[in-house]
């Protein structure tokens, strides 16, 4: 009997034997994360169009719908469906959609399950190009019309995938929310008008590996130097969050004079960002750089000097934003307290937002020197629990007190706090209301940034008119997304942000 797990390549080969032997090919591509009746019945019902069934899958970490998904890893996936005696083949495909698979295998039939039915239903835009893939091999896109089960639903329901109080607090929203209803409101987004200010950082990653302590210096570690990636974070990061939702950002930063370091800025940037972006006369970019050793990070260097503004530059700032501020239906401002925002700025900003967003970040260089309340007004305060403690000098007051006490200072309309492992909170002082969610994220392989991905989306809901509840749901499923991802790699886009909230709310 034929192997029935194979490689790509090798699949390739077979295939293009059952061709030469005159068989029909058919081809069913997917996650199958968990086999039910549903799958069954489609594989049964496609394989009756050819003489072989071919089935691809998704490999794991081109899986986007939400934190702890898959459940069952891909060689799980692969045995489970090359036990079925309809099946053929089975391979693993290395990306999320399945082009590479139809042209290895260029089936005569592609089947889908009948969900695919209507392209528009079809966030990721995939049903339309795979369709043109398996046309071009003069295939034909098949649909089967058998009974569905959500995969989604099955595990939300009988696996333990998110935690009891994840799982009530879930059941309790999705009983009167629509994942329908959220995405139609994330599309109304689009017509908002953003400003984003803050500084422009590269955060750099040295990948290492340790080797253990120096023989003659003491307690050193030393480190084998492998390779480094560098990444567009600060309010760059802020920025590229916001135009996957809004038509058209505004980014107000200052950067140095190095010309390799500007032009890796604004290639990292989306292309509905308008950089507006002050050279520094004497200091450089703000380069963040990390030693990282399996996801640890083992130390941090920051290049940067605290005071790059001069008098001139800072009074250029202050009267940009004073002309400008008020074209904006939001302003955004990821505030590191790295010198490039001064009080001057401060005062502008205030005085010219219409909506104005504010986070004040607590990190090496500014702690105990940088709080919220150095803004006299915000509508909308993100912080995390230390930040929001700090600036109210109250360590052992329940934090919904601390929340009420930087809202009242600030005559905030909407006040989170981000928990970490705990969720968030949100205070929404229109409505008197107290509103929580747990930590929608099951796994972390990064939080530096998550943080940046709900301050941009909370800011966003907020300012479109989205409920509080809603609104910190959104943010906070965006958070769960970017722990995921490694430092500031990519954006949340919006496909993901919409399939992961579709997974949760089934």
């Amino acid at each position: 009997m034929e192997e029935k797990i194979l490689t790509l390549e090798e699949l390739t080969q077979q295939c293009a034997s059952y061709r030469q032997q005159g068989l029909r090919l058919v081809l069913c591509h997917g996650a199958f994360d968990l086999l039910h009746p549903g799958h069954l019945r489609h594989l049964q019902r496609a394989a009756q169009e050819g003489d072989r069934l071919i089935v691809t899958l998704t490999a794991d970490r081109f899986i986007t719908k939400g934190p702890g998904r898959p459940v069952f890893p891909e060689h799980l996936r692969a045995e489970g469906l090359s036990s079925l005696a309809c099946v053929h083949h089975v391979a693993i495909v290395h990306e999320a959609s399945g082009l590479t698979a139809i042209h290895a295998v260029q089936p005569h039939v592609y089947a889908k399950g009948k969900d695919y039915q209507n392209a528009q239903d079809d966030i990721t835009g995939n049903i339309l190009l795979e369709k043109q893939a398996v046309e071009s091999h003069g295939g034909i896109l098949f649909f089967t019309d058998e009974v569905t089960f959500s995969s989604s639903s099955l595990l939300n329901e009988y696996f333990d995938v998110f935690s009891p109080i994840t799982r009530e607090y879930l059941k309790s929203f999705r009983a009167n929310h629509f994942s329908e209803e959220i995405v139609e409101q994330l599309r109304g987004l689009s017509k908002l008008r953003v400003l984003v200010i803050g500084e422009a950082i590269i955060d750099e990653y040295c990948y290492v590996s340790p080797l253990g302590q120096t023989g003659k210096s003491g307690n050193i570690l030393a480190v084998r130097y492998s390779n480094r990636e560098l990444f567009a974070g600060g309010s760059l990061a802020v920025a590229n969050h916001l135009a996957g939702f809004a038509a058209k950002v505004t980014l107000l930063a200052g950067i140095g004079k190095d010309r390799e370091q500007e032009a890796f800025i604004r290639s990292k940037l989306a292309a509905n960002v308008k950089p507006v972006l002050y050279k520094f006369e004497e200091a450089p970019t703000l380069v963040k750089k990390r030693y990282v050793s399996d996801n640890n990070k083992l130390f941090e260097v920051y290049h940067y000097d605290e005071n790059p503004l001069t008098p001139a530059m800072e009074e250029s700032l202050s009267q940009w934003i004073r002309d400008h501020g008020k074209n904006f239906d939001l302003v955004v401002v990821p505030d590191y307290g790295n010198g490039f925002i001064t009080t001057a700025m401060v005062q502008a900003i205030c005085d010219s937002s219409r909506f104005l967003a504010v986070n004040t970040q607590i990190n090496s260089g500014n702690r105990g020197y940088h709080v919220i309340t150095r803004y006299p007004r915000a509508d909308f305060v993100s912080l995390n629990e230390p930040e929001a403690r700090l600036a109210a000098h109250n360590r052992h007051s329940p934090i919904g007190e601390v929340a009420q006490w930087i809202s009242t200072r600030l005559h905030t309309t909407h006040t989170a706090i981000t928990q970490g492992t705990h969720g968030a909170m949100l205070i929404d002082n229109r409505q008197g209301q107290q509103l929580h969610t747990p930590a929608l994220s099951t796994k972390v392989v990064d939080r530096i940034g998550a943080g940046d991905a709900f301050l941009a989306l909370a800011s966003l809901c907020l300012a479109g008119g989205i409920s509080s509840e809603t609104a910190l749901f959104i943010a906070s499923a965006a958070a769960a997304l970017d722990v995921q991802i490694v430092c500031n790699r990519e954006p949340v886009s919006p496909v993901n942000l919409i399939k992961f909230i579709n997974t949760l709310l089934k």
